[in-house]
């Protein structure tokens, strides 16, 4: 064990080092012996504690905090220290998209993965669906009405199926359906870009949206799950 532990403090830049310390962490705030508002033990204990230098801690520190799950601030008083905070659902987004482009999973994969979420958000958002839930789509669609570029058209697009998500009341489905459809931005941007009616095809998108609304505002899960399936389906298929 001392061998293990001078080899670690022998490389204060080591991966494994850093990579040690991280999973530490990890796993105390899986396992919930860390909570938010908790402290974590400060920078020397950590490093004693693990056989680690204090810069393979620090570094750990640096990438939780790049995640937003914790906050570290020197100083003494009562808010310092690095603190366990409870990170916001859009950070978990930003990771997840940016993960699912470098990852380049295959198109058929984030097809399926759509329908699978969109058609559980508007069955639930039929549900539970209420009056401004309704008008903030309806805007969205609105949005799309006018004669939009591909990237204006998208913003509005991503708006429109993110509020259906949102309208279930399940905020964590809601995230990954805006993570998924954010990391394929580029390539549905660059599909409706290298389509030679680029105007028609906006008309039937707008169509296929205002389908989907009304089986929404009627209540009518399946069918509003039905049609947003075949059209995550049409325009993938395009793709």
């Amino acid at each position: 064990m001392t061998d293990v532990r001078a080899g670690s403090r022998s490389d204060a830049r080591s991966p494994a080092a850093y990579e040690m310390v991280l999973a530490h962490i990890e796993d105390g705030l899986t396992r919930g012996r860390w909570r938010p508002g908790d402290r974590l033990p400060p920078e020397r204990e950590l490093a004693a504690q693990l056989g680690a230098s204090r810069q393979a801690v620090r570094e750990a520190i640096r990438v939780l905090q790049a995640q937003g799950v914790i906050r570290s601030q020197v100083g003494t008083g009562s808010e310092s220290g690095t603190v366990v905070v409870p990170a916001p659902a859009r950070a978990l987004g930003r990771v997840l998209s940016l993960h699912l482009a470098v990852d380049s999973f295959p198109v058929g994969d984030v097809t399926e993965a759509r329908v699978m979420l969109e058609r559980f958000s508007a069955d639930l958002a039929a549900r539970r669906r209420s009056a401004s839930d309704l008008l903030r789509m309806d805007a969205e669609l609105d949005a799309m009405d006018a004669d939009l570029d591909p990237f204006a058209f998208s913003e509005a697009d991503i708006a429109f199926h993110v509020a259906i998500a949102s309208a279930g009341g399940n905020r964590l489905v809601g995230e990954l359906t805006r993570a998924i459809r954010e990391s394929v931005r580029g390539v549905i941007v660059g599909a409706m870009q290298r389509e030679e009616d680029w105007p028609g095809l906006r008309v039937r998108l707008r169509a296929e949206h205002r389908g989907i609304h009304a089986a929404l505002s009627d209540g009518d899960g399946g069918l509003a799950a039905d049609r947003i399936e075949a059209h995550i389906r049409a325009f993938h298929g395009r793709v």
